[in-house]
């Protein structure tokens, strides 16, 4: 068991399009195994990740300060300070976080950290996989990737006949 202080650790960056955030990873710091957790701020008018939903995990987020709108499911919830959500594993989890405020917005995100996993993009229709590592994790993974829907083959595609 550790603890870790937030304002000791320094913020992760990404920006591309209309997704931009910062990210400290609380879980990780402190040495948790089964659960992540990270503090994220987005600026104001910038989206979180792409919507999805994890087959695999739930996650979890508490809003710490700001205000801003939660895509979950396909509605739209307005967010704000001291409010939780339950992202359960499945498309009914599926979310994403908007800052349509003029200030930033700061939440944590919690999630199990189970793999391997499948996280599932419906607009853009395609799949991620993670084994060995699960999503946000750290460590190697044996399988990482992104794959398109459509691009699917039948399972005894380019397989030897019997």
């Amino acid at each position: 068991m550790a603890k870790t202080n937030a304002a000791e650790l320094e913020w992760e960056t990404l920006e591309r399009g209309g997704s931009e955030w910062k990210r400290k990873r609380l879980g990780a710091a402190a040495g948790g195994d089964e659960i992540g957790c990270s503090l994220y701020e987005l600026p104001a008018e910038k989206r979180s990740w792409p919507y999805h939903y994890h087959a695999g995990n739930e996650e979890a987020l508490f809003v710490l300060e700001g205000a801003g709108t939660l895509r979950l499911d396909g509605d739209e919830l307005a967010l704000e300070s001291g409010d939780y959500v339950a992202l359960p594993a499945g498309e009914r989890g599926a979310h994403r976080v908007v800052n349509d405020s003029p200030g930033a917005l700061r939440y944590l995100l919690l999630s199990t950290m189970n793999e391997p996993d499948v996280t599932v993009y419906p607009d853009s229709e395609k799949v991620g996989v993670f084994a060995g590592s699960p999503p946000g994790g750290d460590g190697e993974r044996d399988v990482h990737g992104y794959y398109r829907l459509a691009d699917g083959v039948d399972y005894w595609t380019d397989e030897e006949p019997a």
